[in-house]
């Protein structure tokens, strides 16, 4: 099993669920985060007064899947996310040891 964790820009999570669901994944988490990479953050432009934006609003999603499934739901990803832009964000996949739905006590792969 392998976990993928995807930093994308805001906007693009529906058509990341969308296109996740269609790779047949059921479940996943969504997190409103902050940060930055080459992009640098940005500056704006307040009530005439400027300043600089270090970190800039993503959303982290994360999702467990069977191994053999990672590069389908990647490509989904990538596909469902890139806008040609910089900051379109980057996709992170790990081992995950073991599962387990604490519901049911199911393990590792009925669990997921």
């Amino acid at each position: 099993m392998k976990q993928i964790t995807a930093i994308i820009k805001p906007f693009k999570i529906e058509e990341v669920r969308e296109a996740l669901a269609e790779c047949g994944v059921t479940g996943l988490t969504v997190t409103e985060v902050k940060g930055f990479g080459r992009q640098k953050g940005h500056t704006e432009l307040y009530r005439g007064a400027e300043y600089v934006v270090d970190f800039l609003p993503k959303v982290k999603v994360e999702v467990v899947v069977k191994t053999d499934d990672v590069d389908r739901c990647v490509d989904a990803i990538v596909k469902a996310a890139r806008t040609g832009k910089i900051g379109d964000g980057k996709i992170f996949i790990t081992s995950v040891e073991r599962v387990l739905r604490i519901r049911t006590g199911e393990l590792d792969n009925s669990a997921i």
